[in-house]
């Protein structure tokens, strides 16, 4: 494999092994992994068979051969791995959010545009191959204008009373819980298919669980029965939007409804036509007219040029969550590599989520419509924050 690109994983965890899998799926190579201590890096490479388990990532950035650094760790460690990496060459691949503050992802965006290398960030739903076939539909103008946005992203992984996990502490995931983790990928979604920017929001966000064991548990799998300390995160959120041309949208966002996996849905109603997709079934979209609706099968021989590059599988043979990782991997070290792949999320698209974040914190503290900041600004520019959330790590 040496003419492989050669990455380094950062963190351990789901999401970790997650990225290991997409490196190699993409036709990568997994140098090595960096866990919390020397002992955990060298258990995390036993188990994902990998060569090397690095004892830190300083030692892991001194590693020539490695072209690209993974940064799957707690979201208050982001910059400062990803700014240690970017420091050292390495182009980066950052798990959202970027950053727990706009300010730091705008500095570090800044950064990897300053150094020519590349920085990206997984909001991995735009490489379901009929979110790109809806996306094209639009850009043809098959649905008009647009007369409201509206869906959800639904989870139940924090139902328990006893569900723990290190996102539930803001110094360690940030001010906003539910939001910026799941609903960030949710506007991003709609942003990029749609083609809209939401400029002003309006958010409500709820606690439904008191209290929690304390602890740093895994996400989507950890309880604990210890010391419970309170909840200072969102379970559950409502927002309503408004873009630049005054479409209006609604979104609600929950970690604790029953039933609901991994439920991000949307429908996009325009003046000729709607569409509908649910991340839980990706092989179909609903596309309606006024004279009656149908349903649009995945199909690698029909549809967009842009849905049938994503489409590795003959119809019928169900594509997922692990194939979009692939894909947007694959993406990313083309654009290592000199290319211009299309739809590629990027450090731009990571300080946009930031901005949203910190729009729907203001809008809930202060119960009133919140603009939400430029979506690019000029690096120059002192960039408009609401109050600062806490420092990084």
């Amino acid at each position: 494999m040496s003419g492989a690109m050669r990455a380094v994983v950062v963190g351990a965890g789901m999401i970790g092994a997650v990225h290991a899998g997409a490196i190699r799926a993409a036709g990568g190579e997994v140098a090595g992994v960096v866990a919390s201590t020397p002992e955990r890096s060298a258990r995390a490479a036993e188990a994902w068979g990998v060569t090397r388990g690095y004892p830190d990532l300083a030692s892991a950035l001194e590693d020539d051969s490695v072209r690209v650094v993974h940064v799957c760790t707690p979201n208050a460690l982001h910059v400062r791995q990803a700014e240690a990496a970017l420091a050292a060459g390495k182009h980066v691949v950052c798990e959202k959010p970027l950053a727990t503050s706009a300010a730091d992802a705008r500095r570090l965006t800044r950064l990897a545009d300053e150094a020519g290398l590349v920085l990206a960030v997984p909001f991995v739903y735009r490489y379901h191959p009929l979110v790109r076939e809806i996306r094209e539909r639009r850009l043809s103008g098959e649905f008009g204008t647009w007369q409201l946005i509206h869906g959800s992203y639904l989870q139940d992984w924090m139902l328990s009373a006893d569900a723990m996990s290190w996102r539930v502490d803001p110094a360690a995931g940030g001010r906003s819980r539910a939001f910026a983790d799941i609903g960030s990928h949710w506007c991003d979604l709609v942003e990029w298919v749609a083609g809209v920017r939401f400029t002003e929001l309006t958010a409500r966000f709820g606690t439904t669980v008191a209290t929690r064991p304390a602890g740093t548990g895994t996400s989507f799998a950890a309880s604990g029965h210890g010391p419970r300390v309170a909840v200072r995160t969102e379970d559950a959120a409502t927002l309503l939007l408004r873009t630049g041309e005054g479409v209006l949208g609604s979104l609600t966002v929950s970690q604790v409804s029953a039933g609901r996996k991994n439920r991000l849905w949307f429908e996009l109603d325009g003046s000729a036509a709607s569409a509908v997709f649910d991340q839980e079934n990706p092989e179909t979209v609903w596309l309606g007219e006024p004279d009656g609706a149908r349903v649009l099968f995945r199909d690698p021989g029909h549809g967009s040029a842009a849905q049938r590059r994503l489409s590795r599988l003959p119809a019928g043979h169900p594509q997922g969550y692990a194939d979009c990782f692939a894909a947007f991997v694959a993406d990313t070290y083309e654009a290592v590599r000199g290319g211009t792949p299309d739809g590629l999320p990027t450090g731009a698209d990571g300080v946009r989520a930031a901005e949203l974040v910190e729009a729907a914190l203001a809008s809930a503290i202060t119960l009133t419509w919140t603009e939400v900041a430029p979506a690019v600004a000029p690096y120059g520019t002192p960039p408009r924050d609401p109050q600062p959330l806490e420092a990084s790590v």
